[in-house]
């Protein structure tokens, strides 16, 4: 049973650039700070690659520069590596990639990212430095990227990256890899990084991030494969039990044609008391009445509406009515007919009135609602109310005021063999009752 588009169920969020950009490791954070031996890294690393030293008296200038921007002097550690900047041409390659280093970590501190970027593309840039700081950087700039919806960017970062690195990859570097597909629409590349993540704890036999199996649910959705979508749903209420996530598997499965279940989890939901939402209600109680439990149905809207969950309007008030008719409780639906044709400048609700108090056998509410009904107009089947004046005013005796409302109701294709047929039937009546009259005086 589809009833709404399920992507408004969804309210996709992805976690993307907020989560990465609390993440992102500046590499500066870590390299150069003050109280770091800076010349036991720089040994460490020049076991694998030789790189120039960095000097003791360039490093002191580096860590001044950063004090005063950690100490909120922004300008001023700025200022001082602008003045260490102007002496470039007397440092080394590593020492004018760690320079750009700390420009990189004040903008970055600055929420700068442009300027971010651009100072640690600097860093990568240069020849002869750290292996290590290559890769960290490089990842850092595509984390960064991600942050500034540079996709593009990102992906380049990353074959960067991979073109360098010679260690296993984590799971930050598949979900980076996953969210940028996602945000390029390339739902097919972007499933299989996901997928790795997910598979990649399982493995270990952790429990997946929530947000992972969010990023796989939307990708198989906008690939429409939505079998694929309900086995990630079934996975996130057994690991998360979130309300939304009972919602979304019961439109899941509506969606995919398994109504017995759908019906079966919304009201699991329901009874949980996951529903609390005037949409949620609304969903369940259309549910009920697709699978036949129109009074349930009735209940649930009422109740909503009720609480104050659902607004007090025509809409709403002939559902409730309207599922009654299906429950069979004709009587019950006459007073949410009557609150939905008083909220409604539209006469639909006064025609439907006056066909439920001809069926409960009140003919003169059924007159009365009958010309209500014609009087407001806006009436999707005008004949509807004809027939139904026509037929109160019979029951009523009134045989001439019903001919005419028949008569009116001939003149629409629709009612015509209808209305033709009760003319007849009141003209007959007529003239036996006009002889019975006779035959009594």
């Amino acid at each position: 049973m589809k009833l709404r588009p399920i992507a408004e169920l969804f309210k996709l969020t992805l976690f993307c650039s907020a989560a990465l950009s609390a993440s992102i490791v500046v590499p500066s954070a870590l390299s150069l700070l003050p109280g770091v031996n800076a010349f036991t890294l720089q040994a460490a690393e020049q076991k694998t690659k030789r790189v120039p030293a960095l000097r003791e008296k360039v490093y002191s200038q580096l860590a001044r520069a950063q004090k005063l921007a950690d100490d909120g002097d922004t300008k001023a550690g700025l200022e001082a590596l602008d003045s260490i900047k102007d002496r470039a041409s007397s440092m080394n390659s590593y020492e004018i990639a760690m320079m750009h280093n700390f420009y990189g970590f004040i903008y970055y501190n600055e929420n700068d990212l442009p300027k971010a970027i651009a100072s640690f593309e600097k860093v990568i840039n240069e020849e002869e430095i750290p292996e290590t700081l290559r890769l960290s950087t490089t990842f850092s700039l595509a984390q960064l990227a991600m942050a500034n919806s540079d996709y593009t960017k990102v992906i380049a970062f990353l074959d960067d990256w991979d073109s360098i690195n010679t260690k296993p990859k984590t799971e930050g570097y598949y979900l980076l890899r996953a969210q940028t597909y996602y945000q390029l629409k390339d739902y097919k590349k972007g499933l299989q990084y996901i997928s790795q993540v997910i598979a990649l704890s399982d493995s270990e036999g952790k429990i997946p991030k929530e947000n992972w199996l969010v990023l796989q649910r939307a990708m198989y959705y906008s690939l429409n494969q939505t079998d694929k979508v309900v086995d990630v749903l079934e996975r996130m209420v057994k690991l998360y039990n979130k309300p939304e996530y009972w919602v979304q598997l019961s439109g899941m499965y509506g969606e995919t044609g398994q109504e017995k279940k759908q019906l079966a989890v919304i009201e699991a939901a329901y009874q949980q008391g996951f529903l609390t939402t005037k949409s949620d209600l609304r969903q369940l109680a259309q549910v009920y009445l697709y699978n036949g439990l129109a009074f349930k149905a009735a209940q649930v809207m009422s109740d909503t509406i009720k609480k104050g969950i659902a607004e007090q309007n025509a809409k709403n008030y002939a559902f409730v009515a309207e599922a009654m008719i299906q429950a069979k409780e004709d009587e019950k639906s006459i007073k949410y007919f009557v609150k939905a044709a008083d909220l409604s400048p539209s006469g639909k609700y006064d025609q439907r009135l006056a066909e439920v108090y001809v069926n409960t056998e009140q003919y003169e509410e059924a007159a009365d609602s009958a010309r209500k009904a014609l009087n407001k107009g806006s009436l999707d089947f005008e004949s509807n109310a004809f027939v139904a004046l026509g037929m109160a005013q019979y029951n009523l005796q009134n045989f001439d005021a019903s001919i005419l409302a028949f008569e009116q109701a001939e003149k629409h294709k629709k009612s015509q063999r209808l209305a033709q047929q009760w003319i007849k039937y009141v003209k007959r009546e007529k003239v036996h009752a006009e002889t019975l009259r006779t035959a009594l005086l």
